[in-house]
């Protein structure tokens, strides 16, 4: 594949108008973070239930899952500044209207479950555009750093977040938590109105805006079903997110039930997590990986297996062992992902890849909701521990095994070949 054809030239000075709009996402990102903690605790307060929990967890996929790959055609089609606008915009409505039921003492368990879904649909197009824009802003070589980066980034919100969601929580009303999301949306949507970001061309030469929608989502799915790396990823993907999701959204019952504790407690575990994501990110954005970026990533989840692991074979009164587990958990996070987002923007033409991103997405998540919904019920009967041995003890050996599977070790060298992209329009 020719890089200079396939990556349209981009300018020195990408710096300034990449991290701006970087910024205005990272602050949305911090209130994102602070609505998710505060939601996910006023569940377990009211509902004390493994399973409402899962649910919660399940109606925020489902968008991914059944709107993604459509999503991402949509985005290659459309102005992705644009897109992410309006869905910066659109979650922000919707928290403003879940702010009046808990102002109006309304509110219900449905209710919550319906701005779950809403934030996961405006994340499935939101997500796609932001990562295809990247790769049109951000040189090739700097593209595993910039993963780094923004795994560092979601450390410090895991970090922060959480301690600040308990505080407030304690000291400020549940709406007034939420009205925080909301003032950090407006900041991710400012910067989004005065830089213009590039706008890929296709392949043939022609504006994706001439082409069907159908054909378009048709070519996602043969551009990836013909590399047979990424295929042997996405399985592998579907499998850990199939037992590793479940422990996630199981973890306050964890540490209400198992080890007897409260928020506080809640928010260490997620900045223990946030803390070993911070380190991981900083490692990556500095090392940069292994010579095969592959390999790093396998790596990653081995270590995050057998962190998972360790938070379910950590006793009751042994806080610290699961506080260590999430933290080694964290560290590979980025190791895990930051090297696979940079095999994908740096090999897959632009203008494929808001669908390429959504498919990925999604099929990530497929099988997410299975999980939930077996997790649920076995944690309810048999105890909140049993998922999280189960969900780590096979990550960890599926990581392994990766290793031996040829198409998953060459991914780099057996993706789809002799293509060509055109210059992008700055829109």
């Amino acid at each position: 594949m020719d890089d200079t054809t396939r990556q349209p030239p981009i300018p020195e000075n990408w710096a300034p108008r990449f991290f701006t709009i970087w910024g205005g996402q990272a602050f949305s990102l911090f209130g994102s973070a602070l609505v998710q903690f505060a939601l996910v605790w006023y569940l377990t307060q009211e509902s004390g239930s493994a399973t409402v929990l899962a649910t919660a967890t399940l109606v925020a996929m489902l968008p991914q899952i059944f709107i993604g790959p459509f999503a991402g055609a949509l985005v290659d089609r459309w102005n992705r500044r644009i897109v992410m606008i309006a869905a910066d915009s659109s979650i922000a409505l919707a928290t403003l209207g879940l702010i009046y039921l808990f102002a109006t003492d309304q509110i219900q368990i449905w209710h919550i479950y319906t701005l779950l879904f809403l934030r996961g649909l405006g994340g499935a197009f939101h997500w796609p555009a932001m990562q295809a824009s990247t790769s049109l802003m951000v040189p090739e070589k700097q593209l595993a750093r910039i993963a780094g980066v923004n795994q560092t980034l979601q450390g410090a919100i895991n970090i922060v977040a959480p301690p600040t969601g308990a505080i407030l929580i304690e000291t400020i009303t549940t709406q007034n938590v939420l009205l925080i999301d909301v003032t950090t949306a407006l900041l991710a949507v400012l910067p989004l109105l005065f830089i213009p970001i590039p706008q890929p061309v296709r392949a043939d030469g022609h504006k994706v805006s001439q082409t069907h929608f159908l054909h378009d989502l048709k070519e996602g799915f043969t551009y990836v079903a013909s590399w047979p790396g990424l295929l042997g990823i996405l399985v592998l993907a579907t499998a850990i997110n199939f037992l590793l999701t479940p422990a996630g959204s199981l973890m306050p019952l964890l540490i209400t039930k198992h080890f007897g504790l409260g928020a506080l407690q809640f928010g260490l575990m997620d900045s223990f997590w946030g803390g070993g994501v911070i380190l991981g990110g900083l490692i990556l954005s500095v090392w940069g990986g292994f010579k095969r970026k592959i390999t790093t990533s396998l790596s990653g989840i081995i270590g995050i297996g057998l962190g998972i692991t360790l938070v379910g074979l950590a006793p009751a009164n042994a806080f610290m062992l699961a506080l260590g587990g999430m933290a080694l958990s964290g560290l590979m996070i980025p190791m895990a992902n930051g090297p696979l987002m940079a095999i994908v923007q740096s090999a897959v033409r632009p203008d494929m890849q808001g669908r390429v991103m959504s498919l990925i997405a999604s099929a990530a998540t497929a099988m997410s909701p299975l999980g939930l919904m077996i997790a649920g019920p076995v944690s309810d009967q048999w105890g909140i521990r049993t998922w999280f041995w189960i969900g780590g003890c096979l990550s960890l050996l599926m990581g392994i095994g990766a290793f031996f599977v040829p198409a998953i070790m060459n991914v780099e060298s057996n993706r789809n070949g002799g293509e060509h992209a055109a210059a992008p329009e700055t829109i």
